[in-house]
């Protein structure tokens, strides 16, 4: 019997397996030189499948020198052409060919090849996915039902982390370091498996990387240049919970059932976002709502009628446009991470769907810090109406958005009133979170905890410990950074000094020439823009003639007695140290001018252009003996 088997069975590993079982022993198996090239060439993408088709490859020269089978070789690799035509089937068609030259069964697990063929009229054996049992894998000797993640690399001993959420440790699960060997086979495997089983598929492919899912298993297998040697990690779900078993399920359902229905699960990595997640999808689902998710991996464990997508094309926007046509109820976003997947939550929500999120972050304030960078604050309660805080499992808060035209809390007494985003514990209704726009600027801002109204208790009396002195503040190095380059980008269309002033992490004043102005902004503002697109911070260009006319013109004369004047822009100051808080008379020679009193700082103040101010002047400059007498 003559078998010609293509790509897609080599790297299943079917082949090898079928002649095992003794249904093709002593068959001549020809492999089309197509099928050579298109493991090659995965194999110098760094692909995994490549290597686990080549390693097919190997097993059936082995079998032949075993006198199993006959294995040849047979046809032409296909031409430069050809490869950038691949996907229109011109490798197929090759592969095929092989076959009816050879009047050979054709052996293929691709269902569009396997048709072709036989309106070709060829002999054809489609394999269809395995459904069914499987044999263990062999990662399932370092699972138990305690594990959480296991890591074996080559040349390390293999470790795993087990326990609870709550109370995980790190073990060595053997003496011996992990083979090359023993991860290749391991490797090969588990991409067999991923393909044959109807829960399994590749997630992600890219030199070096290969991510599969296997039922409730993310499976990471990293090789040479991605890392340094050879790795396999399997992650999987430690807790498989119910919306009932958390602590605040009454209040979370009473939201999601009604009109608050833009959700932000937000938490440490680890924390147990995902679990909250799933659960909250299969709570959704059985109440009659129909329910997507969103995700890259995709990693929920969610009912077979719950339709998990992935970023299509690449991109989570696409994704998005799909949904919107599809127009579930509600869709579970799992992870929001790029800037992109930020706006795709926004714009959904925007579209009238409900929408459960999540985001690692430390604090609350950082993950609603990430949307004000995106979207306009204002609009963010129509956005996100309840976030959901978890740490290690447990739901610590519940917090609600609204908006409010207030003064904002804890700022100068003469800021107005403006819109503000206002973020209150749900449980005590007291504001945590104020968010608002100051001097161009969109705050999040932390607010402290009120005092009790009738104060702390009073503490016991203790000995007044002496300060240290206070440290002298870190120059800020980014700040620094960020000063050079602005003043090296806006230089370039300059011609005299740039000065350049920080004033936040994304906002800069720059000084130039007035000459210089129009060339550094650019017609239309194009130079300029150009700038902040490339520097990422906002550059507010001036004139240096308005900041010649903003510094104060200082002048100081000495008197007698250690009296000194000081003159600015609007003030004149007498400086007499040693008559703070004393009421003097002021002379001019023998002659009194006026009676004051000297500030706690040692000064008196009078504004220049007083009648008073202006005959003091005149007087020192006809030379005439400045004096303080104490009343």
């Amino acid at each position: 019997m003559k078998i010609v088997p293509d790509t897609s069975v080599v790297i299943d590993g079917r082949i090898t397996s079928l002649i095992k079982t003794g249904e093709y022993k002593g068959a001549t198996i020809i492999i089309p030189e197509a099928v050579v090239a298109e493991l090659e060439a995965q194999a110098n993408q760094g692909r995994e499948i490549g290597f686990s088709g080549l390693n097919e490859l190997q097993e059936l020269f082995r079998m032949s020198g075993e006198n199993v089978i006959q294995l040849r070789f047979s046809g032409e690799r296909p031409s430069l052409d050809q490869v950038k035509l691949s996907s229109g089937g011109e490798i197929d068609a090759l592969i095929r060919n092989v076959a009816i030259d050879h009047d050979a069964r054709f052996i293929t697990s691709d269902l569009v090849q396997a048709e072709v063929a036989k309106a070709k009229g060829l002999d054809v054996t489609y394999l269809r996915p395995q459904i069914g049992d499987f044999s263990p894998l062999s990662i399932d000797q370092y699972l138990d039902e305690e594990t959480i993640a296991i890591t074996l690399k080559e040349r390390a001993q293999p470790v795993a982390k087990i326990g609870k959420l709550r109370d995980t440790r790190l073990v060595t699960l053997r003496d011996a370091p992990m083979t090359e060997y023993e991860l290749k086979g391991m490797a090969q495997e588990l991409l067999e498996r991923a393909k044959r089983d109807p829960d399994g598929f590749i997630e992600l492919e890219k030199r070096g990387i290969t991510v599969v899912q296997i039922g409730s298993l993310r499976i990471s297998i990293a090789r040479r240049p991605f890392s340094d040697g050879m790795e396999i990690t399997v992650v999987r779900p430690l807790v498989d919970l119910s919306l009932d078993d958390y602590d605040m399920a009454p209040e979370i359902k009473q939201r999601i059932l009604g009109n608050r229905r833009g959700v932000l699960i937000a938490g440490p990595p680890g924390a147990g976002k995902t679990t909250l997640a799933q659960s909250l999808a299969t709570f959704l689902a059985d109440n009659n709502f129909v329910v997507k998710t969103m995700e890259a991996p995709r990693d929920l464990q969610v009912p077979d009628h719950i339709t998990q997508y992935t970023a299509l094309e690449g991109s989570m926007a696409n994704t998005a446009e799909a949904l919107l046509l599809v127009r579930p109820d509600y869709v579970i976003f799992d992870e929001i991470r790029k800037s992109e997947d930020f706006n795709v939550y926004a714009d959904m929500r925007l579209a009238g769907m409900g929408m459960v999120g999540v985001v690692h972050a430390m604090e609350v304030h950082d993950c609603l810090r990430r949307f004000c960078d995106r979207v306009d604050y204002s609009i963010l309660p129509q956005i996100i109406n309840t976030v959901i805080y978890v740490v290690q499992g447990a739901i610590t808060k519940i917090y609600d958005l609204e908006l409010a035209i207030k003064a904002p809390e804890g700022m100068p007494g003469d800021v107005h009133i403006r819109p503000v985003i206002v973020v209150r514990d749900h449980a005590r209704r007291e504001p945590e979170i104020e968010i608002f726009r100051y001097e161009g600027e969109t705050l999040v801002m932390p607010l402290g905890r009120k005092r009790n109204a009738a104060g702390p208790a009073a503490a016991p009396a203790e000995p007044p410990v002496v300060a240290a002195p206070a440290a002298e503040p870190e120059e800020n190095v980014t700040w620094k950074v960020a000063e050079k380059e602005v003043q090296r980008e806006i230089g370039r269309y300059t011609t005299g000094p740039v000065e350049v002033r920080i004033i936040s992490d994304n906002k800069a004043v720059v000084y130039i020439e007035d000459k210089d102005v129009p060339a550094a902004i650019g017609k239309g503002g194009k130079n300029v823009s150009a700038i902040v697109n490339k520097l990422g911070i906002g550059i507010d260009i001036r004139p240096k003639s308005e900041l010649e006319a903003q510094k104060p013109v200082e002048e100081e004369m000495q008197l007698v007695g250690g009296i000194k004047i000081r003159l600015d822009k609007k003030q004149l100051t007498i400086v007499s140290p040693e008559n703070r808080g004393k009421i003097v008379d002021v002379f001019a020679g023998k002659e009194y001018l006026f009676t004051a009193t000297v500030n706690e700082e040692g000064d008196i103040l009078l504004a220049k252009n007083s009648t008073i101010a202006q005959e003091m002047i005149k007087r020192y400059n006809e030379g005439e003996t400045i004096r303080l007498r104490p009343v």
